[in-house]
């Protein structure tokens, strides 16, 4: 009975080598197939992986969220992001890091794309490839409807209140551009909204496809006639490591097809949803 114990013990044993075998084995090959593609497109299709590097502290772009009772990083950065691995037929993977990370991360291929809001400014582009630009909006001023005719320059609001939103470029641009207008910073959109509508301030600086939508609901507030220019904002791009033209001509079809479509602009109006969470 030992004895036979012990051949059965000596075939399972066989049996669990061999198939360790054949999985090293697999192993093996998989990571052939990687280091042997000649460009980052073709490892990550060989990988089945598209690795995203993010910072993700930044509504609307990307930010921590509950979801489902889990928490997950959501944002319009991260729905292009979804929408470049779709195109490639592989998965996403996201790597949540310090923005000063995001580079080294990409050029020691820890992650194979970073999207975080980034501006493809010079120094940026010395170390790294950008691709085309993928949200750089107009910025506007929603009043209320029945001020359509006094508000028609930034003079006009001296003496008036805007509100903005609180960390953001709007607010810097209050702070260096309106200066003879009290201001009101908070951290929701929707509590700027009805500080407006209930008379507390007069204007409110919004990025255009926002401020459209607050406008489309609300029919006692309209877009002022003026322009709003924010120097400082050179729009956002996505980053690959240097020289890879494969993985960056599809994330600029990508980009192409989202901007056409007006995609871009829908993905930024539901991702500001997350920002009024509690």
């Amino acid at each position: 009975m030992k004895k036979m114990m012990s051949l059965l013990m000596a075939l399972v044993i066989a049996v669990s080598l061999a198939a360790c075998g054949s999985a090293q084995t697999g192993n093996k090959e998989e990571a052939k197939t990687e280091n042997t593609a000649s460009n980052k497109l073709e490892q990550i299709k060989a990988k089945g992986v598209l690795v995203l590097g993010t910072c993700a502290d930044y509504p609307p772009y990307e930010t921590h969220a509950i979801v489902d009772g889990k928490d997950e990083i959501v944002g319009f950065d991260i729905e292009i992001a979804k929408e470049i691995a779709k195109a490639l037929g592989v998965e996403l993977k996201i790597e949540d890091m310090d923005f000063d990370a995001l580079l080294v991360s990409l050029n020691s291929d820890k992650v194979d794309m970073v999207i975080a809001g980034m501006s493809a400014n010079e120094e940026r582009a010395k170390a790294v490839d950008f691709s085309m630009i993928y949200y750089n909006p107009q910025q506007k001023i929603v009043i209320r409807k029945e001020n359509l005719n006094d508000l028609t320059s930034l003079e006009a609001f001296n003496g008036k209140t805007i509100g903005v939103q609180k960390g953001t470029i709007q607010e810097e641009f209050a702070d260096k551009n309106m200066s003879g207008a009290n201001k009101i910073a908070l951290g929701k959109i929707p509590a700027l909204i009805m500080e407006l509508k209930s008379g507390k301030s007069d204007g409110l600086v919004l990025e255009e496809p926002v401020a459209a939508a607050y406008v489309g609901k609300n029919d006692d507030l309209a877009i002022a006639a003026l322009d709003v220019v924010i120097e400082e904002d050179n729009g956002s791009s996505v980053a690959v490591k240097k020289g890879e033209k494969e993985l960056l001509a599809v994330i600029d079809q990508t980009i192409k097809t989202l901007v056409e479509e007006k995609k871009i602009d829908e993905m930024v109006v539901e991702a500001n949803k997350w920002m009024e969470q509690d």
